[in-house]
């Protein structure tokens, strides 16, 4: 019976952890969405879940936390709750994200309408497939999934470097609009965290799957 209902809390801890993945999702698409819109209600949204995720964030913490002292687990269970964890972490920060992209949208609405050399919606479509699969893996223990993950980061590491060039070269020669093409790259860098955090979360499921730790051969990779 107590391994039983040792089982049901780790459930109950994953639905807790996969809810507020929602949140963090619907608060990036929202971001996003505004800004492709322009529907500055959809910002002042992002925010309010903002606050829903750092309560979620606090309640995941404390069960994982509880489960460990509590439980002492062992072998893949207390892998699970270490991932747990850091995941929580990580989602948290893709709703700060999200936030800051919102903030900057906010922004750029209020400045003059400028056309810009750039495709912040192609970039974040690719970020929140990022994040979808990274959850997809999650619920369903597929290690495979989140190396797919793992292999769409270099893509937007590069998206992101060729934003902050076209738009550094486009404040070299109309400083005039410089308050813009800056807000456009930190919006970039913000979408380019995101999918950091997507990453991590990645090697956390493959972590907790497999109990490999892929984070330090990816850093032998490129440094080769």
């Amino acid at each position: 019976m107590p391994r039983i209902n040792f089982q049901l809390q780790l459930a109950a801890l994953k639905d807790k952890l996969l809810a507020m993945a929602a949140l963090s999702q619907q608060a990036l698409s929202l971001s996003l969405e505004a800004y492709l819109t322009g529907d500055m209600s959809l910002c002042d949204h992002v925010k309010e879940i903002e606050a829903a995720i750092n309560t979620a964030e606090r309640d995941v913490d404390e069960m994982a936390y509880d489960l460990l002292a509590k439980e002492q687990p062992m072998a893949i269970d207390l892998r699970f709750i270490l991932s747990v964890i850091k995941i929580n972490g990580d989602l948290e920060r893709i709703g700060d994200q999200a936030t800051n992209i919102a903030s900057r949208t906010q922004y750029l609405h209020e400045s003059p309408k400028i056309s810009l050399p750039i495709d912040i919606p192609d970039m974040g479509e690719k970020v929140g497939v990022m994040i979808r699969r990274a959850i997809q893996s999650l619920l369903e223990a597929d290690a495979k999934l989140a190396e797919s993950v793992l292999a769409m980061d270099d893509e937007i590491d590069d998206m992101n470097r060729d934003v902050q060039n076209e738009l550094i070269e486009v404040m070299q020669q109309h400083p005039v609009v410089s308050g813009q093409a800056l807000n456009a790259i930190i919006i970039s860098r913000n979408l380019e965290r995101a999918a950091d955090h997507a990453t991590n979360i990645a090697e956390d499921v493959i972590f907790w799957v497999r109990g490999s730790d892929v984070r330090h051969k990816l850093s032998l990779a490129e440094a080769d």
